[in-house]
């Protein structure tokens, strides 16, 4: 293995296990109780059965073996890739999805908390799903500014 590969392994292991840990860590605290109430932010327990929004929640149990697929399609790809720029969002955006794909197996829907009402109602998200949303964004940067991605 060259240097570049094992520097991208590296860099996308710990991130997947970081970004996992303290997840996990955060939605722990919920599943065991804690609740905060404000004007714009409720910090509340709720399980999500789908994605985004409650989107695709009719595909039950099919859902979390599909997204298996997505995230080792992904990963195949970012290790094929070799490029070390992509190591950390693909990091934040597989440590979120493996982090909600958890829950799904635990607690049959993923743990979300953090309940924005100030204005409008916003969706119900977690830690996890931040951090994929910081990777997509990462990622179009790095698409649409190629040279930001150095070799």
């Amino acid at each position: 293995m060259d240097n570049k590969t094992l520097r991208l392994n590296v860099i996308l292991f710990f991130t997947i296990i970081g970004i996992f840990i303290i997840d996990q860590n955060i939605k722990i605290l919920f599943v065991d109780g804690f609740r905060y109430y404000t004007q714009c932010i409720d910090l509340i327990l709720v399980y999500n059965k789908g994605v985004a929004f409650s989107m695709f929640a009719f595909l039950d149990e099919w859902l979390k073996y599909i997204q298996i697929v997505l995230v080792t399609g992904i990963l195949t790809y970012v290790i094929y890739m070799k490029e070390t720029c992509y190591a950390l969002p693909a990091g934040f955006l597989l440590g979120g999805a493996l982090s909600n794909i958890y829950d799904r197996f635990i607690h049959e829907g993923v743990v979300d908390m953090v309940y924005w009402h100030c204005g409008f109602n916003f969706a119900v998200f977690n830690f996890a799903d931040v951090m994929i949303d910081v990777a997509v964004v990462w990622f179009l940067i790095l698409n649409f500014k190629p040279h930001l991605c150095k070799s």
